[in-house]
């Protein structure tokens, strides 16, 4: 659904009306039905947690302008080494100078499992049932990829690779009764489970969530401290693959994370989040431009915005989980994106090994690291340490201002606290993150 970037970003702060809650709202008591939750329809809050995450944090916009401005430059070059050469839009690399993605991604896992009653804390069968379905979704690895629907011949596949972690499935008594979208969940002191390190693992949390809510997830740019997916316990994992599970009829097949991750993985829904009229996008050009959601099952002939037929079998609509089965090639590029050199998660990509250097390009590095009064940055032969922008950010994602590049390849970091900091360097085109300990 392709539409002018500026409005795209203009339509972050818009949500269906048909969306759950406000998230102001759903901080409110437990009730009965967050307690033993009716699932009416599908409803994910993604895009109303990013409302309120752009109104706390300001400088959380820019961060996703920079991830929007560095996923638009590896679509180009992605299409146009395509059309160079033709070939699948899927996996491969871009050319360019920037370091390049090739091969699969292997993503650590990590599952809190938030739980109040005993069918709240889901068996690690269940579990692990989820990961096969995320494995077989991302990958177009699942049996109902068949299916044939008028784009069904646009279904790809996105080159990650799901794992458990080693000790990755943690089990936690609370006592919370019902999650809202505040994020306490994620959080120790607020009764639930701290993320495992961000730049390392995809944190999944099991728990069960309030109003009607199937899951959220936090788009790349957030604050590592609370970046991850939060899923309903009896959305999570498959009855078809582990039928002794405690599961919702209708979505118990693991479609929920698939939505979910492809958020994590900088994905919008499908129709844009504009209340149906017709003027959303999800920044990607293979899918149709879309009226709002649809729930259910549709008729094959489904259609709105004069679009021919809506993309409804989709993971990022909102359709019943036995009526989802594909992301397109436009969305999978997308998904790459953010694995690739200065993508928002290509941590992932260095530590699986395959993130290469394109002949004539050198990494920029910090050293030393940890460090103290200072550190240098080592910039590529030839190249003016002035053209770099720098930045530092704690690990909340709030920037360190008393931290100052001087244009000449050094960082004072003598003001700063001892501890854990992300340095954001920005060549005019690409961005890199380093983690850096001060001492």
């Amino acid at each position: 659904m392709k539409k002018t970037y500026l409005s795209a970003l203009a339509l972050l702060g818009s949500a269906s009306p048909m969306l759950a809650q406000n998230v102001a709202n759903r901080a409110a008591q437990p009730t009965i039905e967050d307690i033993s939750p009716v699932i009416l329809h599908r409803s994910c809050a993604a895009n109303d947690v990013l409302q309120a995450q752009m109104a706390a944090d300001p400088a959380l916009a820019q961060r996703m302008q920079a991830i929007e401005a560095q996923t638009q430059r590896f679509v180009a070059a992605r299409t146009a080494a395509l059309q160079r050469a033709g070939g699948n839009t899927t996996g491969g690399s871009t050319g360019g100078t920037a370091a390049l993605l090739s091969g699969t991604v292997t993503i650590p896992v990590v599952v809190h499992v938030l739980y109040n009653t005993a069918a709240e804390n889901i068996s690690d069968a269940q579990v692990q049932s989820q990961i096969a379905v995320l494995n077989e979704d991302f990958q177009k690895l699942n049996a109902d990829r068949t299916n044939t629907y008028q784009y069904s011949g646009l279904a790809a596949a996105a080159p990650v690779r799901f794992v458990l972690a080693p000790n990755g499935i943690i089990h936690k008594s609370t006592k919370t009764r019902s999650w809202s979208t505040n994020d306490a969940v994620k959080s120790s002191k607020r009764g639930g489970d701290d993320a495992w390190d961000a730049t390392k693992y995809l944190n999944l949390w099991s728990c069960n969530l309030g109003n009607g809510l199937l899951g959220y997830a936090q788009f790349p740019g957030g604050a590592p401290a609370t970046d991850g997916v939060v899923i309903l316990y009896s959305a999570f994992g498959s009855r078809a693959k582990y039928p002794a599970g405690t599961y919702t009829s209708t979505y118990d097949l693991g479609r929920t994370a698939t939505h979910e991750v492809g958020h994590w993985m900088n994905l919008r829904h499908i129709w844009g989040d504009d209340s149906g009229a017709c003027t959303g996008s999800d920044l990607v050009a293979d899918t149709p431009n879309q009226g709002a959601e649809n729930y259910g099952c549709p008729a094959a002939t489904k259609a709105s915005c004069s679009n021919g037929g809506d993309m409804f079998m989709n993971y990022m609509d909102y359709t019943d989980d036995r009526c989802m089965f594909m992301f397109s090639q436009g969305q999978a590029t997308r998904m790459t994106a953010v694995f690739d050199a200065g993508g928002a998660r290509s941590s992932f990509a260095t530590a699986s090994g395959v993130l290469r250097q394109s002949a004539g390009t050198t990494a920029v590095t910090i050293f030393p690291n940890p460090g103290r009064e200072a550190v240098s940055l080592t910039v590529p032969a030839g190249t003016d340490a002035a053209r770099y922008s720098v930045r530092v950010y704690d690990l909340s994602g709030h920037e360190m201002r008393q931290a100052r590049y001087d244009g000449q390849g050094k960082l004072q970091t003598e003001a700063l606290p001892k501890g854990l900091y992300y340095i954001s360097i920005n060549d005019g085109v690409n961005t890199s993150r380093q983690r850096f300990e001060k001492e």
